[in-house]
């Protein structure tokens, strides 16, 4: 995720941002399923979804300390 988008993600609702981690780990599933069939040749893109949602967990536990 680019420092644009971290910054826009820090702006939302701790529910908006609950709402985007179900709809990534939903792709992750998916994506997770593509790679073992053979169907996925970016394989940096699961690693990458996963980083995203580690960042977005983040942004809400900062959130829950304020």
């Amino acid at each position: 995720m680019k420092k644009r988008e971290l910054s826009q993600m820090r702006e939302k609702k701790t529910n908006e941002l609950v709402k985007i981690v179900a709809e990534k780990k939903k792709e992750l599933v998916t994506v997770y399923g593509r790679v073992k069939v053979g169907r996925e040749t970016n394989l940096k893109k699961a690693k990458n979804l996963r980083l995203d949602i580690a960042q977005i967990l983040s942004i809400i536990g900062k959130k829950g300390k304020e």
